[in-house]
């Protein structure tokens, strides 16, 4: 997968060269790119942003950059004459105002061969751009949660890491990703490792027994019981309190 990342403040990034991910790039499964928006500016004070149209606090991010910056990471993969663009380059713009990001969304988007992101600051982006974005390439406008950030970098960097860690070969034992948190709705169950006993805290018993159907079953009675106390909203009806 080729993932691009468009950004005032590039050295956020560096962290995709650590663990798992730094990994997947040396092994040339995960090829990043990290684009400075500044670099497609034009005037010595390399301007980003202007105030916005019709009043309003803060400063708006302009169009003119983020369209170079497209453009440039683009290229002529896709055409800008409304051609079919099934199967190319996915543009993911953070937005409080998009669809809530999901680990459904995640498996969907490891499958994509190129995914681009896009960080906006202060007040947002010029809305052009998301229209422009959406005449080259398919666009969505992602949220984490209902919360705002100070800029996009956050965010970017917490879907890379969901989406990365589900390319295969990313991780080593791919079984591990089977059973986590919200890949069947439900939360993952409890884990525990040695001692057995720890200042007066003991593993359940059935852990330890060695019957594997019992296992099964404790896991996922401790699946549903979390998943019922701390998120109800994820389960199905019939197990709904």
């Amino acid at each position: 997968m080729r993932i691009d990342i468009v950004t005032i403040f590039p050295t956020f990034f560096d962290a995709l060269d650590i663990s798992l991910l730094g990994r997947a790039r040396e092994d040339g499964i995960l090829e990043v790119g990290v684009h400075d928006l500044r670099d497609f500016t034009h005037d010595r004070h390399r301007t980003v942003d202007d105030k916005p149209y019709g009043g309003g606090a803060g400063m708006v991010m302009k169009p003119e950059p983020w369209g170079e910056a497209l453009d440039a990471i683009l290229g002529e993969q896709v055409p800008d004459d409304g051609a079919d663009r099934e199967g190319g380059p996915i543009v993911i713009f953070p937005s409080p105002a998009g669809e809530v990001f999901t680990q459904a969304m995640a498996r969907e988007l490891s499958a994509a061969d190129h995914l681009v992101f896009g960080c906006g600051r202060y007040e947002g982006i010029d809305h052009r751009v998301f229209d422009y974005a959406g005449s080259r390439a398919s666009v969505r406008l992602v949220s984490l949660g209902d919360y705002v950030l100070n800029g996009g970098e956050v965010a970017v960097m917490a879907m890379i890491e969901a989406i990365g860690r589900l390319i295969p070969g990313v991780i080593g034992n791919p079984e591990s990703l089977v059973e986590e948190s919200h890949e069947d709705g439900l939360l993952e169950y409890p884990s525990y490792t040695k001692p057995a006993s720890w200042r007066g805290l003991d593993v359940p018993p059935v852990l330890m027994g060695g019957n594997h159907g019992a296992i099964a079953t404790w896991r996922r009675d401790a699946q549903i019981e979390r998943t019922k106390s701390v998120r109800p909203d994820l389960l199905p009806p019939a197990q709904s309190p």
